[in-house]
C-alpha cells in the first residue's frame, strides 16, 4: 500500500534540508525533521502552521480538480471534486483540521450541485456539530481551535471588494490571526509581532508548492527524471521561503515569550 512515506522519501531524495521537511509539512503534514534552531525561526515568525496539514490543502485540491474536471457536466466535476476530497482524508489520514476542511468543502459542492446557495457560517457551524458527534475530543485541540478560529476570521473579516492586490492579501492576513493570536497566547504564552508580514511575504508561495511537490512526488515515483523539473521549480520557491524566514527571525523585539 502507497503511504505518505513513500512519497516523502520521494522528495527526501531530490531536496535537501530545511526545504524537503518543510514541503512535505506543507503538503502531507509530516512532522519536520530538521534543526531546533530552523524550527525555532518557524515559531518566531509565526509559520509554524506551514508544516501541518491545514484547511488550505483541501480548498488548492478542490480549485485543481474543479479546474481539471471544468470541462465536464456541473455534476460530474462537483461528484469527481468530492471524490478526490474524500481519498485525500483517507489518504493522509483523519486529522482534526482537515475533516473540518473537508467537510465545509464537501458541503459547497454539495450545494453546486443542488444548486442552493452556501452559507459559509452555517457550514463552519455544521462541522462543529459534526466533529463533536465523531470525534468530541477534537474539539479541545490546539490545532482545532486554531483551524476555526483562522476560518472564522477569515468569514467574518477577510472579505474584501478591494481589487488591490496586496491589501487584499493583507486583510485576509490579519484577519485569520484575529481570533488565532489570543488562542496562541492563551495556550503558549507567547506572541510573534512580526507574523503578519512574515505570512503576508509567504502566501503565495504556498500553491505553486503544492502543486509542483505533488507533481515532483507522483512524477518521481515514476522515473527520477521526471521530477526534476518540479523538484527544481519547488527548491526555488523553498529557498526564497527558507530566506524570508531566517532574515525575519532576525529582526530584535519581533517575537516576544511571557
Amino acid at each position: 500500500m502507497i503511504t505518505p512515506l513513500y512519497f516523502t522519501n520521494i522528495i527526501n531524495s531530490y531536496l535537501p534540508e530545511p526545504e524537503a521537511s518543510l514541503l512535505n509539512g506543507i503538503i502531507f503534514g509530516v512532522n519536520i525533521k530538521t534543526t531546533k534552531e530552523f524550527y525555532q525561526q518557524l515559531k518566531v515568525v509565526g509559520l509554524l502552521h506551514l508544516v501541518v496539514l491545514s484547511g488550505i490543502n483541501i480548498t488548492l485540491l478542490a480549485a485543481i480538480i474543479s479546474s481539471i474536471t471544468k470541462h465536464f457536466s456541473k455534476v460530474i466535476s462537483t461528484l469527481i471534486t468530492i471524490l478526490s476530497i474524500i481519498l485525500f482524508v483517507i489518504f493522509v489520514g483523519p486529522q482534526a483540521p482537515i475533516i473540518r476542511a473537508a467537510f465545509m468543502g464537501i458541503l459547497t459542492h454539495v450545494a453546486i450541485i443542488t444548486g442552493r446557495k452556501n452559507y459559509t457560517l452555517y457550514g463552519l457551524f455544521l462541522s462543529v456539530i459534526f466533529i463533536l458527534i465523531f470525534w468530541p475530543d477534537w474539539l479541545r485541540t490546539v490545532s482545532m481551535q486554531l483551524s476555526y478560529g483562522a476560518t472564522l476570521g477569515i468569514i467574518l473579516f477577510g472579505q474584501s471588494k478591494n481589487n488591490n492586490f496586496f491589501i487584499k492579501n493583507l486583510r485576509l492576513t490579519f484577519a485569520a490571526q484575529v481570533f488565532t493570536v489570543p488562542i496562541i497566547f492563551f495556550y503558549f504564552k507567547q506572541i510573534s509581532l512580526i507574523s503578519p508580514v512574515a505570512n503576508l511575504l509567504v502566501t503565495e508561495t504556498i500553491p505553486p508548492l503544492m502543486v509542483f511537490g505533488f507533481l515532483t512526488a507522483i512524477l518521481g515515483g515514476i522515473n527520477y527524471f521526471l521530477g526534476l523539473v518540479p523538484a527544481y521549480i519547488c527548491y526555488g520557491l523553498l529557498n526564497y521561503l527558507v530566506y524570508v524566514i531566517n532574515t525575519l527571525a532576525k529582526i530584535p523585539f519581533g517575537f516576544f515569550s511571557f
